[in-house]
């Protein structure tokens, strides 16, 4: 890769996480190389032709990508924030595209508007399904005289696999967590805790080292995550304190004001684990449950009108994605703020 203005196109893949890892640190090498600064536009591509400037499925999908994407990108970053800038968007909303030219003339028409001169596709993707499109797609861009690139990612297999083969530092982070856990329930360290609690975690490590924690492992992000989760954990207790002064005032209240309501919403938090912290962390504050998560869907019960706006209000929600996905990523409109503008689009 020589250039310094690049394109990569996104959709939903198993390897898009570590495509957009490539493309990052591939700009950051060449912006150490020649200087002085590197552009990268993530574009999702929107099949089906909009006609009125109207939310979809499909642009509301395109939008939560992009924002995954975007919140990946300035993780692997760093802290070369005026070396390298990112810019995203939804292409093709004026056209039918169905077949790899179409898609490829929006691409180059993009990269040309935009004087972007080379193109890293993720290995996995695939805006049609079922139908292999990138191999196509890439003769096309190729034949329109723009350099490009299929990143380096080795696409995982398919079909679900209970056991994999795990690393070195998976078997060490897991071993690690295993022991630490157990000295936790402990509550002590001396020699004969020290000394049980390595070998049940390293029985443990060595069960389940194929089954858990079988995503890669990076020590540096971990590290950084397990950081701001220690600010994290002393804010959640703090908001726990705060709320049940709340609820304790409404319940000792002689007219009870309570305002029961169960209310939805979309959370900007993806994958597993930042879902389920959001969850519990909306639960141990009292005044609000969560009754269901769907994907980033969350159905809550809240007790009163204060609760409400307090979960509307967003803070959890930006504190969580702190924890995962960095200071820059907390930076966002609150739940309320996100209905509102996308009531205001309709």
């Amino acid at each position: 890769m020589t250039s310094s203005r690049i394109l990569v196109p996104v959709t939903e893949s198993e390897t898009l996480r570590n495509t957009i890892e490539y493309a990052v640190h591939q700009a950051i090498e060449r912006v150490t190389e020649t200087g002085p600064s590197a552009t990268i536009h993530f574009v999702y591509p929107i099949s089906e032709r909009l006609t009125f400037e109207t939310e979809t499925d499909k642009t509301r999908t395109a939008r939560t990508l992009l924002d995954r994407v975007n919140v990946w990108a300035e993780e692997d970053r760093g802290d070369n924030v005026e070396a390298v800038t990112f810019e995203t968007a939804m292409i093709g909303t004026r056209e039918y595209l169905f077949s790899p030219s179409d898609y490829a003339d929006i691409l180059v028409q993009y990269a040309r508007n935009h004087d972007l001169d080379f193109v890293v596709f993720d290995p996995g993707f695939n805006p049609l399904g079922t139908t292999p499109l990138l191999p196509p797609l890439e003769n096309e861009v190729r034949r329109a005289g723009i350099e490009m690139e299929e990143a380096p990612i080795q696409r995982e297999r398919r079909g679900p696999l209970l056991v994999r083969r795990g690393t070195l530092t998976q078997y060490l982070a897991l071993f690690g967590v295993s022991y630490a856990f157990y000295l936790l329930l402990a509550g002590s360290i001396d020699t004969f805790e020290l000394v049980t609690g390595a070998i049940s975690a390293g029985i443990v490590a060595t069960t389940l080292w194929g089954i858990s924690l079988t995503t890669p492992v990076k020590p540096v992000r971990t590290g950084r995550q397990l950081g701001r989760f220690a600010l994290y954990v002393p804010y959640l207790l703090y908001e726990i304190a705060k709320a049940n002064v709340e609820i304790a005032y409404v319940v000792l209240h002689p007219d009870l004001p309570i305002d029961p309501e169960v209310v939805e919403f979309d959370a900007a938090v993806w994958s597993a684990l930042p879902v389920t912290t959001l969850a519990n962390s909306i639960t141990l504050t009292p005044g609000t449950l969560t009754v269901d998560v769907s994907s980033q869907h969350f159905t809550v019960h809240t007790l009163t009108r204060n609760s409400r706006e307090g979960l509307f209000s967003g803070t959890l929600e930006r504190a969580v994605r702190f924890v995962f996905y960095g200071r820059a990523a907390a930076r966002i409109p609150s739940p309320l703020e996100r209905r509102e503008t996308e009531e205001a689009e309709r």
